[in-house]
């Protein structure tokens, strides 16, 4: 049985969606994509409250729904006594927390005091990873063993693009042309990148060809190289086209 399976009785106009933006709280998390992945953990929080509020009822909405409201509407569903535990206090108590990142980190609107992080990220992973297991585990009466289990085998495993690790930085596309590198790694960076580092991280050993060209990305406009070419920060148009990499590399069939 799957987690699908599982949630069977949610009805599928509301757990599609929450399924789909799972998986891309997942994914967008492996791939290093903060900003991406903490704006599904909005939506997600919105499909959550709508399936609580449907339980409670009785009544299914026939389509996810934000309340004016978010945080008052989480403490009314405190008041349904005749539900699990977890989806009277738990669950709507953990909503605003998630929903905040979203609203007042810098996520979905200007001005927040911080900008998308893997701190943040994080966070939103790690508590949607909760609230699945616990709406797995109420809907079909399993254990938080059985349901944990479930919920891992929820989201299709895809390598990373990316791998990090003390201080390095890898594609991990072996067939990805240096030019898809350099704009992959830039993306998946926060501000501007010191152009050895750059170099380090794509293994590249030619250092008079790599400097060419990111001159000649400079030149499309696809990065912004300093003027004595010691960093370099990706600009709109690169992130374009690394975000349509990224979309054909995920089409790709995988071989793992």
């Amino acid at each position: 049985m799957s987690a699908s399976e599982a949630l069977s009785a949610i009805p599928i106009a509301l757990r599609e969606p929450l399924l789909k933006e799972y998986s891309s709280i997942v994914q967008n998390y492996s791939e290093h994509r903060w900003s991406p992945s903490e704006l599904s953990g909005g939506l997600f929080c919105e499909i959550v409250y709508t399936i609580l509020e449907g339980h409670a009822s009785g009544t299914y909405a026939s389509a996810p729904s934000k309340p004016r409201d978010f945080v008052g509407a989480c403490r009314r569903l405190e008041e349904n006594t005749h539900v699990p535990r977890s989806f009277q206090i738990l669950i709507p108590r953990l909503l605003p927390a998630l929903y905040e990142v979203r609203n007042n980190r810098g996520v979905g609107h200007t001005g927040g005091d911080v900008d998308p992080n893997h701190m943040d990220a994080t966070f939103v992973l790690t508590n949607c990873n909760w609230v699945m297991g616990e709406l797995v585990r109420v809907y079909h009466n399993l254990s938080t063993v059985e349901a944990t289990k479930l919920v891992d085998g929820l989201v299709e495993r895809r390598i990373p693009l990316i791998w990090e690790g003390q201080g390095m930085r890898r594609v991990l596309d072996p067939d990805m042309k240096l030019p898809e590198q350099i704009l992959v790694l830039l993306a998946t960076s926060t501000g501007p990148v010191n152009a050895a580092d750059l170099l380090a991280w794509t293994g590249y050993h030619n250092s008079t060809y790599f400097k060419k060209l990111l001159r000649q990305m400079h030149g499309k406009r696809h990065v912004e190289l300093a003027s004595d070419e010691s960093t370099v920060q990706i600009l709109p148009p690169g992130s374009e086209s690394a975000a349509n990499i990224v979309r054909k590399t995920r089409a790709q069939p995988s071989g793992v």
